[in-house]
Order: structure tokens, then C-alpha cells, then sequence
């Protein structure tokens, strides 16, 4: 589990989900006091601004959300107030860089396309090879053949 306090809440993030929680006066009042789970496949885009002068936070899209634009110079401010969002200190970036990272990482594999894998530890090649012969003796037919393969290599 990785966990970092921001100034408006902490962002926890446990591999398939981020949990952002909401305690103390100033973050209920501006983003609303509780807890927030989100699966990471719901997660479209993370959103990063590095501390500097100003605040830094890291903010989650989701599917279906309705992103709000903000004006220039407002985007700290609209940041503080987001539900989806961690507002965080120059002091306090280190700890959640780790989580972003691991956060896109998921994120990435979740979009990832999935490999078939061959049957009982053979190559692909040796499922191919399967395939063709299943088709030579009329047990499959071409199409089945040509749906099999592009499975096997992923297409």
C-alpha cells in the first residue's frame, strides 16, 4: 500500500484502487470530508503539477466525468476544490511521485492488449502447427483455422 498527505487529503493506492481521504476543517470545507475509492480502471488520465511557489497535486479523469477548465491562474485554487484531486507542498511531492508512477503503471497495463497464451506450455508455433493440421484433416475448417491464429498471436 502506498499512502501520501497532501494539504487537502491523502491519496492511498493499493495496486487497484486510489483511495483519497478527506479529514480536518480546511478539506472538508473545500472538497468534502470522507473517503473516495476509485478502481483504476475507471481512471482515464492523471493530471501532474509539480510543487513549486504554488501548490503542486495530482488529479484523476474518470470515465464519463465532466472535466472542469480553469482560467489562468485559478488552476491551484479549482484544484483544491476537485473531489478527484490531492493538493500537495514542495515537502510533500517525493512521497507521492512513487504513487503516480505506480498509478500509470497500472493504468497502462489495464489498456494493455492481452497476449493468448498457448495451450498446456507450447510455443505458438507448435499451436500453429496444431492448427494447420486440424485443418488439413477437414476437423476445422479455414476460417476456424484463420480465427485461431490471429487469437494465438494476438490479433
Amino acid at each position: 500500500m502506498l499512502e501520501a498527505k497532501g494539504t487537502n487529503g491523502t491519496l492511498q493506492f493499493d495496486g487497484q484502487a486510489i483511495t483519497i481521504k478527506r479529514s480536518g476543517f480546511g478539506a472538508r470545507i473545500l472538497a468534502g470530508g470522507g473517503e473516495k475509492r476509485i478502481p483504476v480502471a475507471s481512471i482515464t488520465a492523471v493530471q501532474w503539477r509539480k510543487a513549486s511557489l504554488a501548490t503542486g497535486f495530482i488529479q484523476f479523469t474518470l470515465a464519463g466525468g465532466i472535466e472542469r477548465r480553469s482560467k489562468p491562474g485559478q488552476t491551484g485554487a479549482d484544484a483544491k476544490r476537485d473531489e478527484n484531486t490531492v493538493t500537495f507542498h514542495a515537502r510533500q511531492q517525493p512521497a507521492f511521485e512513487p504513487i503516480r508512477e505506480a498509478i500509470e503503471q497500472a493504468i497502462a497495463q489495464q489498456h494493455a492488449p492481452q497476449a493468448a497464451a498457448p495451450a498446456a506450455g507450447g510455443s505458438i508455433a507448435d499451436e500453429l502447427g496444431k492448427l494447420a493440421a486440424l485443418r488439413q484433416q477437414g476437423i476445422i475448417s479455414d476460417a476456424d483455422f484463420e480465427q485461431a491464429k490471429a487469437r494465438l498471436i494476438g490479433g
